[in-house]
């Protein structure tokens, strides 16, 4: 089990270890020195820390029960922010309270009524956590920040939605969408929401299986071989398809200058696969026109993740990279995804290329399907659609260049012979 040593509690800022002390349940933390509190931390990691004897002093935790790994400490800390965030002013709520009543006396609008002592114990001796075998299920909204809810009445919010530390979203690898399991404890003085203690089931499976899944960047990885586009007749996509063939783990970018249609072109390819039943779809827009924004959210897909013209670049970068996180570990449990990204023409080359990169069919699993607008390609790709300004000028729609339109291994899509004739057709247009 990790323990933190000396050299990560000292460089860590004096709020952490007080929410470290706390949850060691070190008696008053906030008077000793920095020092002095790294000390007693390692003593009590250790279990090797006695007591002082006094009035009114509770039992000192067994040494295994005073033994948090990182994940633990971690959520420990985040606990405690999240306290003082909800709660900045919960020492002047305290003070107020005990002016109107004895030290022993109930809290004020608990439900217990005088069955509750000052210091958060029942007068039974049962503890206020008493309930926390208490079942919650519900679906997990993953927020900004990491962390999330299990909201108990999706899609809407309530008072009754529990709390999931960023720990606990890490750590069970849960994404936005996913059922969760698991009991819950009651909120705290500072706190407006209940915790989940644990994660027990997420889509009626144990938690303990999802965390034994493989990263996604474990798994073998193989060049697309189911089609993603099919040469339909009857749909503006069949030359595209005939031309550059996408398929499920395809690396896409649809790249060419202002006005050629990439971005219909990329809403319209979004729209044919709405209709894949088995294929999870998310949307990006970054940095895009108002306009084409609110013609995003007419369609059949609404965007995921959406930062209108004059976001900075950092701002469309962590966006971006929120949503392929999530989604690789949808992808990682062996469910078939696509990302459609409009655009990556500015955000910063390293977050595009890590975009484009986490794209990838696996072997006997799940796979993720990039397709992103651009300038110019971002390089890593598997299929390049370049579109000819020329063409579009003239009302074509796509309007491909064929030339420099291609597809690697399409052979594995399409066939030996469909492959050919792309390859023949090709280097006829490059030759003239």
């Amino acid at each position: 089990m990790s323990i933190l040593d000396r050299s990560s509690l000292e460089q860590s800022p004096l709020a952490d270890l007080h929410a470290i002390a706390a949850e060691l349940s070190i008696d008053s933390f906030r008077r000793l020195r920095k020092a002095e509190l790294i000390d007693l931390i390692l003593e009590r990691q250790a279990g090797t820390e006695a007591p002082e004897a006094g009035e009114g002093e509770e039992e000192a935790p067994e040494a295994e029960d005073a033994v948090l790994d990182a994940d633990e400490l971690a959520e420990a800390v985040e606990e405690e922010i999240r306290s003082r965030d909800e709660g900045g002013a919960s020492s002047r709520r305290r003070r107020g309270r005990r002016g109107g009543r004895g030290r022993s006396g109930a809290r004020a609008g608990s439900p217990e009524g005088d069955d509750v002592a000052e210091d958060g114990v029942a007068a039974s001796g049962q503890s206020p956590r008493a309930d926390e075998d208490e079942m919650v299920e519900g679906v997990v909204e993953v927020l900004p920040g990491g962390s999330g809810f299990v909201r108990v009445n999706p899609p809407d919010p309530s008072d009754e939605d529990v709390y999931i530390s960023a720990a606990q979203v890490r750590r069970c690898e849960l994404v936005s969408g996913d059922r969760v399991t698991g009991p819950r404890r009651p909120p705290r003085r500072s706190e407006r929401f209940a915790s989940l203690v644990r994660v027990e089931t997420v889509n009626d499976r144990p938690a303990a299986e999802l965390a034994e899944t493989a990263r996604l960047d474990d798994l073998p990885a193989v060049f697309p071989s189911q089609p993603l586009l099919r040469a339909s007749s009857g749909t503006t996509l069949t030359a595209t398809a005939a031309v550059a063939p996408v398929g499920r783990g395809s690396r896409v970018t649809i790249v060419g200058p202002p006005q050629p249609g990439k971005t219909e072109l990329l809403r319209r390819i979004a729209g044919e696969l709405a209709g894949e039943g088995d294929l999870q779809l998310s949307v990006v827009l970054l940095g895009v026109r108002p306009e084409e924004v609110s013609e995003w959210q007419s369609g059949e897909l609404g965007p995921a993740s959406m930062l209108a013209l004059g976001t900075s670049a950092d701002a469309q970068g962590q966006a971006l990279e929120g949503v392929i996180d999530q989604v690789r570990r949808v992808v990682a449990r062996g469910t078939h995804a696509a990302v459609f990204i409009d655009t990556l023409i500015h955000v910063a080359p390293h977050i595009a290329r890590k975009a484009l990169g986490a794209a990838r069919a696996t072997v006997d699993g799940g796979s993720l399907t990039v397709i992103a607008t651009a300038a110019a390609p971002v390089g890593g790709e598997t299929t390049l659609i370049t579109l000819d300004p020329r063409l579009a000028a003239g009302g074509r729609f796509p309007a491909l260049d064929l030339a420099n339109s291609w597809t690697m291994h399409a052979e594995r899509l399409v066939g030996e012979k469909e492959a050919e004739k792309i390859g023949k057709a090709r280097a006829k247009a490059a030759g003239g």
